[in-house]
């Protein structure tokens, strides 16, 4: 029963991880658009490629660590420190 409620908390908490990129990227997305459109009617002298590289950095790290990439190392480090303390 324990473990079924261990693994309903990873459920849970894994969500909440992938519901916080999703929103993450759509306020990249919408913010990245509006900033295009400004630079274009400014003349476009294309200064918007600066924020899209930088934040879109963090955007491609936070979706790195959500996807099943990141997921699998943390998923086997906490398998490796459970199984070490089991021995203890």
């Amino acid at each position: 029963m324990e473990e079924r409620d261990d693994k309903l908390l990873r459920a849970q908490e894994r969500v909440k991880e992938l519901k916080k990129f999703y929103n993450h990227l759509a306020v990249y997305l919408v913010i990245m658009v509006v900033l295009f459109f400004i630079d274009y009617s400014d003349g476009g002298s294309w200064w918007v490629h600066w924020p899209i590289i930088g934040w879109g950095i963090f955007v491609v790290l936070q979706g790195i660590s959500v996807s099943k990439f990141g997921k699998g190392w943390e998923d086997k480090k906490i398998k490796e420190i459970m199984e070490k303390e089991e021995k203890e």
